[in-house]
């Protein structure tokens, strides 16, 4: 699933639309998948608690329910990319909402804890569809002078769709007088809670029948007049079609469909490219960011606050989420990708090693003293902050924009792919490892940041400005 060819001559690449409107209408409409990925990936946060009184569940089986939903999404980043270069990348979107719908509606109505695990797996498997799909899209549609600000779509949605989940859950929690388990109509609080993703899911697939196939895709099935049509509709009317077609033409002509084994290198596996892929994606994980968006309810809860607090404080991180993004969508065009990264590996090292002191001082009661209390909720924010001012942007753009054209589907496939792997160990052995020792987990992820910081200054090369036919 390749990006769109851009004109190589400076008056491509600066090239604006006269309907940018339209096109922010278009990306808004592909990133919905980003708003679900982000509603369905944290909305088990306020479920967690629920299902283990429910069920009876110990820690480990306990995060073995909530993680398994990352097995699936693995499966789907993998093959999103194969099946819409087969396909299309407009019915990769439609079937991802199905399978948003169909997960919601068995998330909530589960006759057994297998069967809750079995629901989330189809869930999982749509949102990493949507994880390759969004990214790979609103790069094939957007004008390269705006492709950072509109590839940071994917990721605002995603923050917009956590942090709507839990103000959901928020309100739902109230409704049930504070009991997750509070019976609302006959449904417990938390299935609810599950539930209402119907009604974003059923939007996406609306939407994705408003907006257009992408040039690229529409170009290699021999569409062509459609796709001059969508270029006149993203890249403007002044543009010379006839050239921007023969472009893309040319560049699909210079590669073939890219596969797997294009991405094995001689002598390390993979590529070097496919390697700092991964590598980008891994680290955005192994920081931790997951365990403030699964369990942050259940882990203010296990120092001593409330439900309906705790419900509130994950409420607020992801207001925190939703600023850093929109900093991260102003300047990662202006400052570029690299420096923010940089930033955001310094600021989450910090906030995270703040977070391990705290937790530190957790007492024989399972609470925290005020003064390490109020540092552990004000480090938390900040580690939020700065994550999404920086990784949670920049690592999206970088994969929509660093690998070559010949290998881009395939890459950026792998590297989604090794992303919800590491997700998926982070979420896992997040409950066993908060038993064993909280402020040593958290010691754990402040190492990872501080790793990322020459991860970036030895491997990582600046991507802005560029169009996608230099990369590599």
């Amino acid at each position: 699933m390749t990006s769109t060819a851009q004109p190589m001559g400076s008056e491509g690449r600066k090239a604006h639309p006269e309907h940018l409107g339209h096109v922010i209408f278009i990306t808004a409409a592909a990133a919905m998948g980003g708003f679900l990925f982000g509603y369905d990936s944290s909305v088990i946060n306020g479920a967690v608690e629920a299902i283990r009184s429910r069920y009876d569940v110990g820690s480990a089986l306990l995060a073995q329910v909530i993680a398994i939903a990352l097995i699936g999404c693995a499966i789907g980043a993998a093959t999103a990319g194969r099946i819409a270069d087969r396909i299309g990348r407009i019915r990769v979107m439609q079937i991802a909402s199905v399978l948003f719908t169909v997960s919601a509606v068995g998330s909530a109505l589960p006759f057994a804890l297998w069967d809750l695990a079995f629901w989330r797996i189809i869930g999982g498997f749509a949102i990493g569809m949507a994880s390759v799909i969004g990214p790979a899209y609103i790069a094939e549609v957007s004008p390269s002078a705006y492709r950072g600000r509109l590839g940071s779509f994917q990721q605002a949605a995603i923050v917009v769709g956590i942090a709507v989940s839990q103000l959901v859950n928020w309100g739902i929690l109230n409704l049930a007088d504070g009991d997750q388990r509070g019976k609302i109509v006959g449904l417990e609080a938390w299935q609810w809670m599950l539930g209402v993703m119907v009604v974003p899911a059923v939007l996406y697939g609306l939407l994705s029948f408003a907006i257009p196939e992408s040039p690229r895709y529409l170009i290699s099935v021999g569409k062509v007049s459609r796709a001059k049509e969508v270029l006149a509709e993203v890249e403007g009317h002044t543009v010379n079609l006839d050239t921007r077609v023969t472009e893309i033409e040319e560049a699909m002509r210079r590669e073939h469909k890219s596969s797997f084994k294009d991405l094995l290198g001689s002598k390390m596996g993979f590529l070097p490219i496919v390697w700092v892929g991964i590598g980008l994606s891994v680290f955005q994980q192994l920081v931790g960011i997951n365990v403030a968006f699964y369990y942050s309810s259940a882990l203010w809860q296990s120092v001593g606050i409330d439900p309906s607090a705790s419900f509130f404080y994950s409420f607020t991180t992801s207001i925190i989420n939703i600023i850093g993004t929109v900093i991260a969508m102003v300047f990662v065009d202006k400052i570029g990708r690299r420096p923010l990264a940089l930033i955001g590996s310094a600021g989450m090292a910090i906030s995270l090693a703040l977070e391990a002191w705290a937790f530190s001082a957790k007492t024989a009661a399972g609470t925290l003293p005020p003064t390490e209390g109020t540092v552990a909720l004000i480090a938390a924010h900040v580690f939020v902050l700065f994550f999404a001012l920086s990784w949670g942007v920049v690592v999206w753009v970088f994969l929509g924009e660093m690998f070559p054209n010949k290998i881009r589907a395939a890459a950026l496939g792998v590297a989604a792919c090794a992303q919800w792997i590491a997700n998926w160990a982070i979420t896992a052995s997040f409950p066993s490892l908060s038993d064993w020792n909280l402020s040593g987990t958290y010691v754990i992820y402040a190492v990872f940041a501080l790793l990322s910081i020459p991860f970036v200054l030895k491997f990582v090369k600046e991507t802005k400005g560029k169009a996608l036919e230099e990369m590599g």
